[in-house]
């Protein structure tokens, strides 16, 4: 039976994911060890927010504790970059699941470098480059933290430096990818500029209830600002559906049934069209660097209230 989405809902659904970790904690799954500053992360963590229609936020958990956003900020600079550039960004990004790791430099190789699609590593670096062009990194990154800080309706959102050193320092995969994409005539920026707004686009930190307000606009509802032309919501929540999850995207579809994108920092931006916005976080990750405990809320959400949108 269907059931009402409330604030008693969302706290029982908290109190089950740790009665779950109570009965075994490696439900938890573990933080992205590869970037020192977040394989420390307690994993017992657990935050979720819905933002709605009508601008009530319920929200339950550790919801006012800052995270690291990482890979969800794609979903914006993406946003900004089909604004500025529109569809030409398409002759350098393709729009198709990668069935590769996030990271992985094979796809970009077998396809002359032309990443699979902009949530993927490469994919990002060139959505990146593209925002950078013609812009100096600090103006950059200025116009992506204004433009979530827009979206969330909330200027207390910001950059962790810290974070976006940890990432520079251990980012040796990232540097290869970028280096291949310039081989091939398909990063416009030196390398490193590229790659040091990319990093602190990726360190942006927000709590659930900020970014599930921030998500609201790809709900396509009315009383948010329109940030971006109506078409490009759709576009955006179609490419969330098929490869927002990385490698683990068709499985997602498959429990859950909602465009989303994934942070390895373990958030979850869920999109609810003509609804809201769900905004998860758990920092313990599965195997393809999605939220363990934030998936299955997700899915725990999408059937009880039967909100997926097949």
């Amino acid at each position: 039976m269907t059931r009402e989405l409330s604030k008693d809902y969302l706290d029982q659904l908290v109190a089950d994911v740790h009665a779950l970790a109570a009965d075994d904690p490696n439900v938890w799954g573990a933080p992205a060890s590869y970037i020192p500053e977040l394989a420390h992360i307690d994993p017992a963590q657990f935050a979720i927010s819905v933002a709605l229609e009508d601008g009530m936020i319920l929200s339950a958990g550790d919801c006012d504790v800052p995270f690291s956003i990482q890979s969800i900020s794609k979903v914006f600079t993406l946003s900004i970059a089909l604004g500025r550039v529109g569809d030409t960004l398409w002759r350098r990004v393709g729009r198709e699941p990668s069935g590769n790791p996030f990271d992985s430099v094979m796809k970009l190789e077998q396809e002359k470098g032309k990443p699979r699609n902009p949530f993927i590593n490469a994919g990002a670096i060139v959505t990146t480059d593209a925002l950078l062009s013609g812009h100096a990194p600090k103006e950059a990154l200025s116009e992506i933290i204004h433009f979530v800080r827009a979206a969330a309706e909330d200027d207390d959102i910001h950059i962790n430096k810290t974070v976006a050193a940890s990432e520079k320092a251990t980012g040796y995969r990232n540097l290869a990818l970028a280096h291949y994409l310039r081989s091939y005539g398909n990063l416009d920026n030196e390398p490193d500029f590229t790659l040091g707004v990319y990093y602190h686009q990726c360190a942006i930190e927000m709590t659930t209830v900020q970014l599930a307000r921030a998500g609201r606009f790809l709900a396509s509802l009315n009383d948010v600002p329109k940030l971006i032309a109506p078409a490009k919501v759709r576009s955006l929540n179609a490419l969330m559906m098929t490869c927002g999850q990385y490698d683990g995207s068709g499985e997602f579809a498959f429990r859950v049934g909602l465009p989303s994108k994934s942070g390895v920092g373990g958030g979850l931006l869920v999109i609810v069209p003509h609804r809201g916005s769900i905004a998860i976080w758990s920092p313990g990750l599965d195997s393809h660097g999605n939220s363990l405990m934030g998936t299955y809320a997700a899915e725990r959400l999408s059937r009880d209230l039967g909100w997926g949108v097949f």
